[in-house]
C-alpha cells in the first residue's frame, strides 16, 4: 500500500497542473524553457542540418537565418546538386552549381521556383522557432490543456488551431510536465482520418541561448511508419 499511495499522489499532481494552467500559460511556461531570455525575435544563426531518409542519399542544409533583416539563405547538397535559395524581404534569387543560368528542366528536377525558397523559409523558420513561433499573428491557442500518455511517457499538451489565411492543420505540441521542454508534436490534416504526421524530439542544441531539438524523427499518425531524421549543429564559425 505504502508504494501505491505515492502513485496516487503524482497521478493526481499531473492531473492538477493540466487543470490549473491555460493554454496561454502553458506556451508562456514553455517559451520560458526553451528562450529564456526572448532572444528569438533577433535570431542570428548559421544551422547545419542533416536529413536521414530511408532509400535515399543523405541531405545536407546549411541554412543562415537574420531574423531582424527578414534575410533567410538556404544551401542544399544531395549527391551531384548544390543549391541555394536567397531571401531578403522581398526579394529572392537561387542558384544551381554556383550559377544564376538553370535550364527548365533542372528548375522542374528540383524545384526550383521563389514559391518554394519562401515555402522552406517558412518551414525552418517555424519548425526551429517553435514553440516561440505560436505567438504568431493567425495561431489560435485552445485554452483547455489537455493530459495525454503518447509512448509511455505523460505529458501536458496544447491544441493549435490556425485562421485560414496561415493554415488549415490541427496541431498538438507535447510538453513535459515538470520541465516544460517541448518533446514531441503533431498534425492532422483531418483528424478523424487519422493523417498527418507526428514528430519525436530528442536532444537539445543551445544556440545564443535558445534551447532547439538537435535531433526530430518523423513518423506517420496512421501506422508508425518512419519517414526520416534530421540532425541540427550549430555553426558558429561561419558568423
Amino acid at each position: 500500500m505504502r508504494f501505491f499511495v505515492p502513485f496516487l499522489t503524482l497521478l493526481f499532481s499531473f492531473s492538477s497542473i493540466a487543470q490549473e494552467l491555460s493554454g496561454t500559460e502553458l506556451l508562456e511556461k514553455a517559451i520560458a524553457f526553451h528562450d529564456p531570455n526572448r532572444n528569438w525575435e533577433t535570431f542570428i544563426a548559421d544551422l547545419k542540418i542533416i536529413m536521414k531518409t530511408p532509400k535515399s542519399a543523405d541531405r545536407l542544409s546549411l541554412i543562415h537565418m537574420d531574423l531582424s533583416r527578414e534575410l533567410f539563405i538556404l544551401t542544399v547538397e544531395k549527391e551531384n546538386d548544390l543549391y541555394t535559395y536567397e531571401l531578403e524581404k522581398d526579394s529572392c534569387t537561387f542558384s544551381l552549381n554556383g550559377s544564376l543560368t538553370i535550364s527548365d528542366s533542372d528548375k522542374k528536377r528540383l524545384r526550383l521556383n521563389c514559391e518554394r525558397g519562401k515555402m522552406m523559409k517558412n518551414y525552418y523558420t517555424y519548425l526551429y522557432g517553435l514553440p516561440m513561433k505560436l505567438k504568431d499573428p493567425g495561431t489560435i491557442i485552445n485554452q483547455e490543456v489537455e493530459k495525454r500518455t503518447f509512448k509511455e511517457k505523460q505529458y501536458l499538451v496544447l491544441k493549435v488551431n490556425y485562421t485560414k489565411e496561415v493554415g488549415e492543420d490541427t496541431w498538438y505540441f507535447y510538453f513535459d510536465p515538470h520541465t516544460y521542454a517541448m518533446e514531441v508534436y503533431q498534425f492532422f490534416h483531418d483528424e478523424s482520418k487519422n493523417d498527418g504526421e507526428y514528430i519525436l524530439l530528442e536532444g537539445l542544441e543551445n544556440i545564443h541561448e535558445i534551447k532547439m531539438p538537435k535531433i526530430r524523427a518523423w513518423y506517420y499518425n496512421k501506422d508508425d511508419k518512419y519517414l526520416g531524421t534530421d540532425v541540427l549543429n550549430f555553426i558558429p564559425d561561419m558568423e
